[in-house]
């Protein structure tokens, strides 16, 4: 980006005083404000420094700054941090709605991005780099501003949501920066320009946007709100010819000085050093990654950042699902208690650690199993649904898939020291033979009893964990695990197999059989809204676990005769390639109106299945790389891949596009791990994950 040189003395007192222009009264009126929501999950971009020193995260959405994290990854405490554009004569925009949108990477091996923001109106461009400070609390945004018609009003408009809460923020701009605050953590926003006009207030009553809308000036000046859905604005003082180049710093820290104080020490130094600093992290650790075919590349290389981005730094090894909530702007953010994304699922932890070790970052994968093992995993050997990163339990269900997985990772990473046998495998393993195979809930999170990918996972698991025991000299151990594992895949499919479904005369697999009774007939009542069903009617792919776990060869004849039912049942082809539902009846989605997911909707098509599904046809000897050109067509601007892409032509909301991603949650992690997996595997003419001792043991000649 092209800067516009300030004289020398400017750039050193703008870097250490935000001048305040006016004298301004104290309390803002009209608490709390507004009801506070988050932002769309829907993001093009996110960030962190490559580091652990820097415990802030960033996302980017609809042009501007979303959400950002501190000081862990499970901390949200921003909303949105957006320009606000005046005339003083009517004119009023707002970056986030009235511009259009362009967004790229810095670099393909930089998690840093560039977002290009162009006036509807033809009256202005704005254009942001963010990154972080790899040394500092900070967030970094350059910005370049340049009106193209007319003198024009600039504002920074900061909606705060601190320590995962909108609605009992405290605001205060009485000192140098634009300050927000809730309980022990501060965040802090100054620029290298001056600030003129400030105010703060309550979002839709006396936050300043009004008085923006009407006058194109601040009216009521407050220097603070407190205890409610506050809001900041400031007035960006512009160069007095062509464009303005700034930089905004938003900092963090356990008090107001603090936050001030990180602040200060990132503007005192030249962005681009910083810049260069925080890109070489990134640039390092992509050298270190195996390589894949250059068609993928580029989206590799972002796929593997976006993992390592979404691991904390304070709880080495946790790495959420995704650093969004999804359908946020129709989420309320009254309190702290609602985890969105940015919590830790086992099953999730799993996936993103086998592509680690494919990749050839075994450290992080031994970090994650240290985590779960360290934190997550119960005194009886269970592991929560998922939870916040301390291990505190989230929502509270059980699946048992996510107990066996661990047995998986460990087995495959080496793990099998007599400390890790008996406080962690046998525990687990134990509790499987106990609890299995039936599941409280299976790997969708809704529906209870016997699931083919389940229990897949729970077979690989005893598997693993047998050969684990004699390792560490429990024969006895041993052989029950196996012989549960043998007569569990016996029974598999008298317990998932129908033979009287509605899809074919052929026998197939189903979803779920709650009772293990296929053919029964049984109503299962769909979460989500979706219904009550015929049980043999309702299918999903969860039986090419059996796959890719290494149990069943990919040329099983009740698995080739499934493929066709589960093809006519949950798949759509879109401008992008083939997509999958997660299962008929889903609803888990948008509703019909474009409207987010609250209790009901309609589930959408999940990226992720299009990867499994390029797993499956590379192991039985097919082409895969039409889902690898799919997945990696499935991601936005930003080489973010979503959950959910939109499912239709017909379109209720401009936003939601044939093939691209809803508000769903985007990056999930889960959906890139699956992108780096099927890279190295067409790479490699294999399926990389697929445990060894697993195959070999079910596959051999009995």
């Amino acid at each position: 980006m092209k800067r516009t040189a300030l004289p020398s003395v400017i750039i050193a007192l703008c870097s250490y005083l935000l001048i305040v222009a006016h004298a301004q009264p104290t309390n803002a009126p009209g608490a709390p404000g507004d009801k506070a929501t988050w932002t769309n999950g829907n993001k093009q971009g996110i960030g962190t420094s490559a580091t652990p020193a820097s415990r802030v995260w960033f996302s980017l959405g609809d042009g501007v700054l979303t959400e950002a994290y501190y000081p862990m990854v499970d901390r949200a405490n921003l909303r949105l941090l957006e320009f606000i554009v005046t005339d003083g004569r009517g004119f009023f925009e707002r970056e986030s709605t009235d511009t259009d949108h362009r967004v790229e990477p810095i670099a393909r091996d930089v998690l840093a991005f560039r977002q290009t923001n162009t006036s509807r109106s033809g009256r202005y461009q704005i254009v942001r780099e963010t990154f972080t400070d790899p040394d500092h609390q900070t967030i970094v945004v350059r910005v370049r501003f340049e009106p193209r018609q007319g003198p024009l009003n600039l504002y920074l408009y900061v909606d705060p949501a601190v320590d995962n809460s909108g609605l009992h923020d405290t605001a205060d701009v009485s000192t140098e920066a634009l300050v927000a605050s809730q309980g022990n953590v501060f965040m802090a926003v100054g620029s290298s320009v001056l600030f003129g006009e400030k105010t703060c207030g309550f979002v839709g009553a006396s936050d300043g946007v009004s008085d923006l809308r009407a006058t194109g000036r601040l009216g009521g000046r407050f220097s603070r709100a407190s205890d409610g859905n506050v809001a900041e604005v400031a007035e960006v003082k512009q160069a007095p010819n062509g464009p303005t180049d700034f930089t905004v710093a938003i900092g963090f820290g356990s008090s107001a000085d603090g936050a001030i104080d990180e602040v200060r020490q990132t503007l005192a130094r030249a962005p681009d050093t910083i810049q260069q600093a925080y890109a070489k992290g990134w640039r390092d650790y992509v050298a270190t990654l195996e390589p894949v075919d250059a068609a993928y590349a580029d989206e590799y290389a972002m796929s593997a950042m976006v993992l390592r981005a979404h691991e904390d730094k304070t709880f080495r090894g946790a790495i959420i699902a995704s650093l969004t909530i999804p359908w946020g702007d129709d989420a309320d953010a009254g309190e702290g208690t609602v985890g969105g994304y940015h919590l830790v699922w086992a099953r999730d932890l799993y996936e993103v650690a086998t592509a680690f070790i494919a990749m050839g970052d075994r450290a992080a994968a031994e970090r994650a199993l240290d985590y779960l093992f360290r934190v997550q995993q119960k005194p009886d050997g269970s592991f929560p649904q998922n939870s916040w990163l301390d291990g505190r339990p989230y929502w509270g269900s059980l699946q048992l898939d996510e107990v066996s997985y661990p047995i998986v990772l460990a087995q495959q990473l080496g793990r099998t020291d007599a400390a890790t046998w008996r406080d962690h495998i046998r525990p687990a393993a134990e509790f499987v033979v106990a609890h299995g195979p039936a599941t409280p809930q299976e790997r969708w999170e809704e529906e209870g009893g016997y699931s083919p990918s389940t229990i897949a996972a729970e077979l690989a698991g005893l598997v693993c964990a047998a050969a684990i025991a004699e390792q560490n000299h429990d024969a006895d151990a041993a052989a029950r695990y196996r012989k549960t594992a043998d007569a569990w895949l016996q029974q598999l499919e008298g317990w998932t197999v129908t033979r009287t479904g509605p899809h074919s005369p052929q026998p197939y697999f189903i979803r779920i059989a709650q009772h293990g009774r296929p053919d029964a007939g049984e109503p299962i009542d769909i979460n989500n809204g979706g219904g009550v069903h015929d049980e043999r009617a309702v299918v999903d792919a969860g039986f090419l676990e059996l796959v890719r776990l290494g149990i069943r060869p990919p040329a099983y004849p009740l698995i080739v005769r499934s493929l066709p039912v589960v093809d006519r049942a949950i798949k759509i082809e879109t401008p992008n390639g083939p997509g999958w539902y997660r299962y008929n009846f889903d609803g888990y989605g948008e509703k019909a109106d474009g409207r987010g997911w609250i209790e009901t909707g309609i589930g959408r098509l999940w990226p992720l299945l299009t990867g499994e599904r390029g797993e499956y046809e590379l192991a039985r000897g097919g082409d895969a790389r039409p889902y690898l050109d799919t997945m990696q067509k499935f991601a936005n601007e930003g080489r973010m891949i979503p959950e959910q892409v939109w499912d239709r032509a017909e379109s209720p909301k401009p936003h939601l596009r044939f093939g691209e991603g809803t508000g769903s949650a985007t990056p999930l992690a889960w959906s890139h791990a699956q992108f780096i997996r099927l890279a190295l595997a067409v790479k490699k003419g294999r399926v990389v994950e697929t445990p060894e001792l697993v195959r070999a043991y079910f596959q051999r000649s009995r």
